[in-house]
């Protein structure tokens, strides 16, 4: 990377404390990775700075969503930003959809007590994310849900909280009648503690798993990784293109 380029990292926002301890400990993680590039937080709503403010004054930056998927806030809040700054930003991809992220699900799966796949009885598995009015978002979340199927060797389905169908209830209620005689295991598809990630565990599961960070857990390497990844790859192309 060159040093002309800070690293702005992107996140919804969160009024959730354990949320926003949890995001900043992403961005610690990645500032540690990057060495010695600038790595400066950003949000879409709910918390300041915004995009816009971020970007204000800097000699470009690398935009990185922390999104599990692009919808509205990439496509349109986030690509405006960027293109209305005056200095050369670029935005990189979101997050997912991406095999890595399947490894922290399926952990935190094991980690709350998924049965082994060997019969009729098994956990039946529904991925929740967090919908989006985008069909290209709610695609994405789709490829995660037969990715984690295929890691976990049995059928996932994917369900929303919101915007997007199924919902998650339903989908939660659907699974029960369907196999009476299993436990429903909800895999979170939520980067963080929050308003979404409190509507999934109600969701009326049997077993809910937390979010991919968690504000009292290690930063999940993988996480770094993809964000990491996602930032190299947006500014390689940008000095193709340039």
């Amino acid at each position: 990377m060159t040093q002309q380029h800070s690293v702005a990292l992107v996140s919804h926002g969160t009024s959730s404390p354990l949320g926003r301890t949890a995001v900043a400990a992403l961005v610690d993680a990645v500032g540690r990775r990057l060495g010695d590039r600038r790595v400066v937080s950003g949000f879409v709503d709910v918390q300041q700075p915004d995009l816009p403010s971020t970007l204000a004054g800097g000699r470009g930056s690398i935009v990185v969503p922390l999104l599990l998927s692009a919808g509205y806030h990439v496509h349109v809040d986030m690509r405006e930003a960027v293109h209305a700054d005056a200095s050369p930003s670029v935005l990189a991809a979101a997050l997912g959809p991406d095999d890595r992220l399947v490894d922290v699900l399926a952990r935190r799966l094991r980690e709350a007590g998924l049965t082994e796949s060997d019969g009729s009885d098994d956990d039946v598995v529904v991925l929740a994310a967090a919908g989006s009015s985008d069909a290209r978002a709610v695609a994405d979340c789709r490829d995660m849900a037969s990715r984690l199927g295929s890691a976990l060797g049995r059928e996932v389905t994917c369900a929303f909280i919101s915007a997007a169908t199924p919902r998650l209830t339903d989908a939660v209620s659907a699974a029960r009648r369907r196999h009476p005689s299993s436990r429903v295991v909800v895999a979170t598809y939520l980067l963080a503690s929050g308003y979404f990630a409190d509507l999934a565990a109600a969701c009326g599961a049997d077993v809910v798993t937390g979010p991919l960070l968690s504000a009292q857990g290690v930063v999940p390497e993988e996480l770094v990784d993809v964000v990491v990844d996602r930032c190299l790859v947006a500014e390689s192309e940008a000095l193709i293109a340039s």
